[in-house]
């Protein structure tokens, strides 16, 4: 069977991606990147693709927005977007699509052409609901909301990508990485907004650099399950990875 020909998506940069190019270059691989497609001209893994012969196509969306007299935040114009970013990828023939630090929202136009084949991983564990069933910690402050919600520790998720923001199934979480909470308290008693906000990033990093690339690794696996024994498609069952 081929491998699976999986495009990732990106803004200004693609924790992980390293780790999958490295493990789409060994033998017996059930899936290759086929392409990364950024959001934002200035994205860092353009030098990356490039040292793997991986093609890299980026589109500004906040330049092609203006062009078009739209706000990049329009879900009607995004929708534009995507049926162009969809044909920007044409050519790369994919199969799936990875969301690795990709910044923005994606519409039904792309999930109904890719159907249940395109997955993300978020910094925040989605395993963790409210009180209707959603995910507590969503969007792009996940890991400083639940720093300050007073979680004791945070993981990573990577899930299934549906038309809701951050809750589609999930089929794998990361390893627990601890919270300092003296730290934290010091920092609140002393109303230092500036240390939250520093420590809040450098958790994200910490996780965004310990467990993405395995994480997207084991979605893209799922994926290629899938896609080669469809009757199975819903099986998954989440897995915690250090």
């Amino acid at each position: 069977m081929s491998p699976l020909r999986v495009v990732i998506l990106t803004s200004r940069r693609a924790p992980g991606l390293e780790h999958l190019l490295e493990r789409d270059s060994r033998r017996g691989r059930v899936y290759e990147i086929a392409g990364v497609f950024a959001s934002d001209p200035q994205c860092v893994e353009r030098a990356l693709c490039a040292a793997h012969d991986v093609p890299f196509a980026a589109l500004d969306l906040r330049a092609f927005a203006a062009q078009h007299h739209a706000a990049w935040t329009d879900l009607a114009f995004r929708a534009y977007y995507d049926a162009v970013l969809l044909e920007t990828i044409a050519p790369w023939a994919p199969d799936a699509i990875a969301c690795a630090g990709y910044l923005h929202i994606l519409t039904p136009r792309l999930l109904e052409a890719l159907d249940g084949r395109v997955i993300n991983v978020h910094d925040a564990d989605l395993a963790i609901t409210d009180e209707h069933g959603r995910a507590r910690y969503r969007g792009l402050r996940a890991t400083r909301d639940a720093i300050l919600a007073g979680e004791p520790e945070t993981r990573c998720t990577v899930h299934l990508v549906t038309a809701a923001l951050d809750e589609g199934p999930i089929l794998a979480r990361s390893r627990a990485f601890p919270v300092h909470a003296c730290m934290i308290d010091d920092a609140r008693r002393w109303v230092a907004a500036d240390v939250l906000k520093a420590y809040a990033y450098a958790q994200r990093e910490w996780m965004m650099r310990a467990a993405f690339g395995q994480l997207l690794s084991h979605g893209i696996q799922f994926l290629a399950n899938e896609a080669a024994a469809p009757a199975h498609a819903g099986a998954a069952a989440a897995r915690a990875f250090g």
